[in-house]
């Protein structure tokens, strides 16, 4: 089995930073892409963004600039760097992981979520 944990999540000011992390763990012989993916109350889960087994990432538009994705391979661990946060940015945060489990097993897997609420 696989398990992916969230953690990092809280409270900050407008203007602030966090910074969210994600572990997987479990039967893994490796982890092609992982990304994060947010969803506010009342919408849809959207992407925030992805980074590639050799550290190649997108974004979102309404994160360009102020997030930042990255990746130990080693730990198993996917980064979210968040700075200039804006209340818009509030909602809970989800990692995804596309994880190769062996006898020709690919799935994707997701966390429980990590919440980032951005107010004065």
């Amino acid at each position: 089995q696989v398990r992916l944990v969230e953690s990092g999540g809280g409270l900050v000011q407008p203007g602030g930073s966090l910074r969210l992390s994600c572990v997987a763990s479990g039967s893994i012989l490796s982890i092609n892409v992982m990304g994060w993916y947010r969803q506010a109350p009342g919408k849809q889960r959207e992407l925030v963004g992805t980074i590639t087994r050799g550290r190649s990432t997108k974004y979102a538009d309404s994160v360009k600039g102020r997030f930042t994705i990255s990746r130990d391979n080693a730990k198993n661990t996917v980064y979210l760097q968040m700075n200039s946060l804006k209340p818009e940015d509030t909602a809970d945060y989800y990692c995804n992981a596309n994880i190769y489990t062996g006898w020709g097993s690919t799935g994707d897997y997701w966390g429980q979520g990590t919440q980032v609420t951005v107010s004065s």
